[in-house]
Protein backbone atom coordinates (compact mmCIF):
# COMPACT_ATOMS: atom_id res chain seq x y z
CA UNK A 1 0.00 0.00 0.00
CA UNK A 2 1.28 3.44 -0.95
CA UNK A 3 -0.40 6.69 0.07
CA UNK A 4 0.26 10.07 -1.52
CA UNK A 5 -1.11 13.55 -0.82
CA UNK A 6 -1.74 16.01 -3.64
CA UNK A 7 -4.11 18.83 -4.53
CA UNK A 8 -4.22 19.22 -8.29
CA UNK A 9 -7.31 21.44 -8.33
CA UNK A 10 -8.33 22.09 -11.91
CA UNK A 11 -5.06 20.89 -13.43
CA UNK A 12 -6.65 17.83 -14.98
CA UNK A 13 -3.83 17.15 -17.44
CA UNK A 14 -1.20 17.22 -14.70
CA UNK A 15 -3.25 14.88 -12.53
CA UNK A 16 -3.82 12.28 -15.25
CA UNK A 17 -0.12 12.32 -16.21
CA UNK A 18 0.81 11.72 -12.57
CA UNK A 19 -1.66 8.82 -12.24
CA UNK A 20 -0.34 7.18 -15.41
CA UNK A 21 3.22 7.67 -14.17
CA UNK A 22 2.28 5.89 -10.93
CA UNK A 23 0.80 3.04 -13.01
CA UNK A 24 3.97 2.94 -15.11
CA UNK A 25 5.93 2.49 -11.86
CA UNK A 26 3.68 -0.39 -10.75
CA UNK A 27 1.01 1.29 -8.61
CA UNK A 28 -2.73 0.93 -9.16
CA UNK A 29 -5.18 3.42 -7.67
CA UNK A 30 -7.25 1.84 -4.89
CA UNK A 31 -8.93 4.74 -3.07
CA UNK A 32 -9.20 8.53 -3.20
CA UNK A 33 -9.78 11.15 -0.51
CA UNK A 34 -9.96 14.94 -0.59
CA UNK A 35 -6.16 15.17 -0.58
CA UNK A 36 -5.11 11.54 -0.63
CA UNK A 37 -4.54 8.82 -3.20
CA UNK A 38 -4.03 5.24 -2.05
CA UNK A 39 -2.30 2.75 -4.35
CA UNK A 40 -1.70 -0.97 -4.35
CA UNK A 41 1.12 -2.67 -6.20
CA UNK A 42 0.54 -4.08 -9.69
CA UNK A 43 2.52 -4.92 -12.79
CA UNK A 44 4.09 -1.81 -14.37
CA UNK A 45 1.86 -0.33 -17.10
CA UNK A 46 -0.94 -2.76 -16.24
CA UNK A 47 -3.51 0.05 -15.99
CA UNK A 48 -4.31 3.34 -17.71
CA UNK A 49 -6.10 6.38 -16.34
CA UNK A 50 -8.27 9.12 -17.75
CA UNK A 51 -9.94 12.02 -15.94
CA UNK A 52 -13.45 13.19 -16.77
CA UNK A 53 -14.90 16.55 -15.67
CA UNK A 54 -18.51 15.94 -14.55
CA UNK A 55 -19.32 18.99 -12.38
CA UNK A 56 -21.80 20.30 -14.97
CA UNK A 57 -23.93 17.15 -14.77
CA UNK A 58 -26.91 16.66 -12.48
CA UNK A 59 -26.59 14.08 -9.72
CA UNK A 60 -28.85 11.73 -11.67
CA UNK A 61 -26.94 12.13 -14.96
CA UNK A 62 -23.63 11.76 -13.15
CA UNK A 63 -24.72 8.43 -11.62
CA UNK A 64 -26.04 7.22 -14.98
CA UNK A 65 -22.76 8.14 -16.67
CA UNK A 66 -20.77 6.37 -13.98
CA UNK A 67 -22.91 3.23 -14.40
CA UNK A 68 -22.36 3.42 -18.17
CA UNK A 69 -18.58 3.56 -17.72
CA UNK A 70 -18.62 0.71 -15.21
CA UNK A 71 -20.75 -1.39 -17.56
CA UNK A 72 -17.98 -0.94 -20.14
CA UNK A 73 -15.57 -2.55 -17.70
CA UNK A 74 -13.95 0.61 -16.35
CA UNK A 75 -13.33 1.35 -12.67
CA UNK A 76 -14.47 4.84 -11.60
CA UNK A 77 -13.31 6.92 -8.62
CA UNK A 78 -14.76 10.25 -7.50
CA UNK A 79 -12.34 13.14 -7.01
CA UNK A 80 -12.81 16.70 -5.82
CA UNK A 81 -11.42 19.85 -7.42
CA UNK A 82 -11.81 22.08 -4.36
CA UNK A 83 -11.38 21.43 -0.64
CA UNK A 84 -14.49 21.58 1.54
CA UNK A 85 -15.01 19.74 4.81
CA UNK A 86 -18.48 21.10 5.59
CA UNK A 87 -21.64 18.99 5.74
CA UNK A 88 -25.01 19.89 4.24
CA UNK A 89 -23.63 22.39 1.74
CA UNK A 90 -25.39 23.56 -1.40
CA UNK A 91 -23.44 25.11 -4.26
CA UNK A 92 -24.68 26.88 -7.37
CA UNK A 93 -22.80 25.95 -10.54
CA UNK A 94 -23.92 28.45 -13.21
CA UNK A 95 -22.01 26.50 -15.88
CA UNK A 96 -24.01 23.32 -15.16
CA UNK A 97 -26.81 21.83 -17.23
CA UNK A 98 -30.37 22.02 -15.83
CA UNK A 99 -30.35 20.55 -12.30
CA UNK A 100 -26.58 20.17 -12.67
CA UNK A 101 -26.40 23.84 -11.61
CA UNK A 102 -27.08 22.73 -8.04
CA UNK A 103 -24.69 20.44 -6.18
CA UNK A 104 -25.38 19.23 -2.66
CA UNK A 105 -23.64 17.34 0.13
CA UNK A 106 -24.55 14.53 0.38
CA UNK A 107 -24.90 14.29 -3.38
CA UNK A 108 -22.47 15.43 -6.06
CA UNK A 109 -20.74 18.13 -3.99
CA UNK A 110 -16.93 17.76 -4.09
CA UNK A 111 -17.28 15.06 -6.76
CA UNK A 112 -16.43 17.20 -9.75
CA UNK A 113 -14.18 14.61 -11.38
CA UNK A 114 -14.21 10.97 -12.36
CA UNK A 115 -10.88 9.16 -12.34
CA UNK A 116 -11.50 6.36 -14.82
CA UNK A 117 -9.30 3.26 -14.86
CA UNK A 118 -8.99 0.54 -17.47
CA UNK A 119 -6.61 -2.33 -18.06
CA UNK A 120 -3.90 -1.41 -20.52
CA UNK A 121 -4.74 -2.91 -23.90
CA UNK A 122 -2.01 -1.11 -25.81
CA UNK A 123 -4.36 1.56 -27.19
CA UNK A 124 -4.60 5.22 -26.09
CA UNK A 125 -7.25 5.76 -23.42
CA UNK A 126 -9.77 8.40 -24.52
CA UNK A 127 -13.36 8.88 -23.43
CA UNK A 128 -14.06 11.44 -26.17
CA UNK A 129 -13.10 10.17 -29.61
CA UNK A 130 -14.34 12.81 -32.08
CA UNK A 131 -12.91 16.31 -32.36
CA UNK A 132 -16.39 17.82 -32.05
CA UNK A 133 -17.01 15.94 -28.77
CA UNK A 134 -13.62 17.04 -27.41
CA UNK A 135 -14.41 20.69 -28.25
CA UNK A 136 -17.74 20.48 -26.39
CA UNK A 137 -16.05 18.81 -23.43
CA UNK A 138 -13.42 21.55 -23.17
CA UNK A 139 -16.12 24.22 -23.36
CA UNK A 140 -17.65 22.82 -20.18
CA UNK A 141 -14.32 23.00 -18.37
CA UNK A 142 -13.64 26.51 -19.70
CA UNK A 143 -17.02 27.69 -18.45
CA UNK A 144 -16.28 26.34 -14.98
CA UNK A 145 -13.17 28.56 -14.87
CA UNK A 146 -15.09 31.58 -16.19
CA UNK A 147 -17.34 31.58 -13.12
CA UNK A 148 -14.64 32.56 -10.57
CA UNK A 149 -13.08 34.95 -13.13
CA UNK A 150 -16.36 36.88 -13.34
CA UNK A 151 -16.73 36.71 -9.57
CA UNK A 152 -13.30 38.17 -8.77
CA UNK A 153 -13.46 40.85 -11.46
CA UNK A 154 -16.92 41.75 -10.15
CA UNK A 155 -15.57 42.01 -6.59
CA UNK A 156 -12.68 44.17 -7.79
CA UNK A 157 -14.99 46.55 -9.65
CA UNK A 158 -17.43 46.67 -6.73
CA UNK A 159 -14.63 47.49 -4.27
CA UNK A 160 -13.38 50.25 -6.55
CA UNK A 161 -16.84 51.79 -7.03
CA UNK A 162 -17.56 51.51 -3.30
CA UNK A 163 -14.33 53.18 -2.20
CA UNK A 164 -13.54 55.31 -5.25
CA UNK A 165 -9.93 54.33 -4.67
CA UNK A 166 -7.38 51.76 -5.82
CA UNK A 167 -7.33 49.80 -2.55
CA UNK A 168 -5.47 46.60 -1.71
CA UNK A 169 -8.70 44.62 -2.13
CA UNK A 170 -9.26 46.04 -5.63
CA UNK A 171 -5.76 45.00 -6.68
CA UNK A 172 -5.88 41.54 -5.05
CA UNK A 173 -9.27 40.63 -6.53
CA UNK A 174 -8.18 41.93 -9.93
CA UNK A 175 -4.91 39.96 -9.88
CA UNK A 176 -6.72 36.75 -8.90
CA UNK A 177 -9.18 37.30 -11.75
CA UNK A 178 -6.31 37.76 -14.20
CA UNK A 179 -4.54 34.60 -12.97
CA UNK A 180 -7.74 32.59 -13.34
CA UNK A 181 -7.98 33.78 -16.94
CA UNK A 182 -4.89 31.70 -17.80
CA UNK A 183 -6.70 28.32 -17.83
CA UNK A 184 -9.65 29.99 -19.61
CA UNK A 185 -7.35 30.99 -22.48
CA UNK A 186 -5.65 27.58 -22.47
CA UNK A 187 -8.96 25.73 -22.79
CA UNK A 188 -10.21 28.24 -25.36
CA UNK A 189 -7.14 27.48 -27.47
CA UNK A 190 -7.99 23.77 -27.32
CA UNK A 191 -11.64 24.47 -28.16
CA UNK A 192 -10.65 26.49 -31.23
CA UNK A 193 -8.23 23.80 -32.39
CA UNK A 194 -10.69 20.92 -32.09
CA UNK A 195 -13.60 22.95 -33.50
CA UNK A 196 -11.60 23.86 -36.61
CA UNK A 197 -10.41 20.27 -37.03
CA UNK A 198 -14.01 19.01 -36.68
CA UNK A 199 -15.20 21.39 -39.42
CA UNK A 200 -12.39 20.27 -41.73
CA UNK A 201 -13.46 16.66 -41.25
CA UNK A 202 -17.07 17.38 -42.20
Amino acid sequence: MKKCYHLFGGMLGTQVKWLNKMAHNGYRLNKTGKLSYEFIECQPDQYQYCIEFVAHKSYKNEKEYRSFLEDMGYTVFYKNVNLNYSIGKVRWRPYGHSTGQISTNPGNYNKELFIVEKKNDGHPFQLHTTNADIAVYYKQIRNSWLTPVILFFGLSIWQYINGRNLTKEVIVFGVIGILLLIPVFCYQKEITHYSITAKIEE
